[in-house]
Order: C-alpha cells, then structure tokens, then sequence
C-alpha cells in the first residue's frame, strides 16, 4: 500500500491489545476498505500508525492470519487474504460454468441484487461515493470516446463495486463483489462478446449513466429501476449471442457437408460439439 493509505489506520485507542488491532483491521475487511491482495505496510509504520508496540502488532497479525483473513509471505510482506474466492469454490464455478442455465440464473439473481444495491445507494451514498462513482463514470466515458473497450470493461467492474459500497450494507458489498469475481474472469459468460453486438458499447454507456445520475440524484425508485433494466440488455444479449455462436456452428457444419469433407477424429467431434459459453 502507499503512503496515502496510512490514514487508515487510526491509532488504537483504550488498552492498546492485539485485540483492539484485530478489531480495528476486522472491520476495515468486512467493510470493504481493505481489499484481498492489498499489501499492509510494514511492521515499523503500521505498528507506529496504530499507536502499538511491535509485540502486539505481531500478536494481532498472526492471530489474523490463524482467522484466514491475513497470508503473509516470507520476506514479502502480510496480504489480504483472498476471502471472496472463496465464496465461489472451484467445484462449484466449473460445474455451473458446463451448463447454459447458470448463465440465465447468473443474471437473474444478479438482476435483484443490482436492483436492490442500487436503490440503497441511491439512499445511503455519501459525497465521497458519489464522487467515485462520477470519476469512473468520466473514465468509463473517456474509453468509450477513444474506443478502449478492454478500458470500458475494467470500468463496468469498478462502477459496480462502487455501487456496492455506496449502499453500505457489508453482506450485500461481498456477495456483489464474488458475483463481479465471476464476471470479470469470464466464468459464466463473455463479457467481450457482449461488447461486439451492434451499438452494444453505446447502450450500455447510456445505462451506467442513467444509474449513476439516479444515484446522484437519491431517486431510489429510478436506481433501481435504472440498475435492472441495466441487467435485462445484458440478459438479453448474452442470449443473442449465445444464438448467434450456434447459429455459426450449424452454419459451419452445413458447408462441410455440402463440399463433401468430413472432418475426421477430434475434429469431427469438436465441430458436433456446441461451443463453451465462455470461449
């Protein structure tokens, strides 16, 4: 972490334990502030950032550490440890990945709890969040105008976790943000393919805008309204273009048969097999 991330930490106040250490780094995980992978600082300034003797640092990061919130790497330094992955265990992701339903129950599940985040923003957003979500929203734009669209996704991502801690609500932050764990590692669907329909880019610039102006506004009611019908374009194309790969597969197999070539071994399965959702 940097510099500008030592006014996290606030000196322990009261007994000075490791206790009161461990409270006080708890909470900056379960709120969202520390991030899996953030990088503490250093044993010497986190322990003269909290007021603490290096003893007591010591004993609140292991015991951290012994809770799975905290990994530290010999001569590397102490992380966040990656607790969103795991709310989504491999098994489970490989096995919904193998099967079209998912990616519809993805995005329904998904279109609630956007709906629900979005409308308690909408409330509950302070001046510090809403600036977020109007510095990415100006990022977001910026990418649209000089045609990034790899910068326009990584912006998608971050404009909904934003919404997610602006509704301050530490369960729905997580749960968001392992749904987002999926989505930017393309395990359901293909976010990119999305982004290839015709005016696909345009229209979801428009949608993020209008959720965050709702937001902005404390229009709950519109937030939500906004942030759902957000969810049905993506729905809908996340359809068309699942239709459109088996349309080509099809279309690929007609021509084999008519020109008379039959592919052989792998390749004839491969061609016989619909293609993954998240090729």
């Amino acid at each position: 972490m940097s510099d500008k991330d030592d006014g996290l930490f606030a000196g322990v106040s009261h007994s000075r334990t490791a206790d009161e250490v461990v409270h006080q780094l708890e909470l900056l995980i379960l709120d969202g502030v520390l991030r899996d992978g953030d990088r503490l600082p250093g044993e010497r300034d986190l322990a003269q950032s909290l007021d603490v003797s290096r003893p007591i640092l010591r004993e609140a990061l292991k015991e951290l550490e012994a809770r799975g919130l905290l990994v530290s790497h010999h001569g590397g330094g102490t992380f966040v440890a990656d607790i969103i992955g795991q709310v989504f265990s491999k098994p489970i992701t490989d096995l919904i990945s193998r099967h079209a339903r998912a990616t519809r129950d993805y995005l329904e599940y998904r279109r609630e709890l956007e709906g629900l985040t979005a409308e308690l923003a909408a409330r509950r957003a302070t001046e510090d969040d809403k600036a977020l979500l109007s510095r990415i929203i100006d990022d977001m734009r910026r990418a649209h105008e000089i045609g990034q669209p790899e910068g326009e996704l990584a912006a998608d991502v971050e404009f909904h976790n934003a919404i997610g801690e602006a509704a301050h609500n530490v369960i729905l932050l997580h749960t968001m943000r392992a749904c987002y764990r999926l989505l930017s590692e393309g395990i359901l669907f293909n976010r990119r393919a999305v982004f290839s329909l015709a005016n696909a880019r345009e229209r979801l610039l428009e949608q993020h805008i209008a959720i965050h102006d709702a937001i902005l506004a404390g229009d709950a009611a519109l937030a939500k309204q906004a942030a759902q019908a957000h969810i049905d374009f993506v729905m809908q194309a996340a359809a068309e273009t699942a239709r459109s790969d088996e349309w080509s597969r099809v279309s690929k197999l007609r021509m084999i048969r008519r020109e008379g070539h039959q592919p052989s071994g792998r390749s004839q399965r491969n061609a016989l097999q619909p293609k993954p959702e998240n090729d």
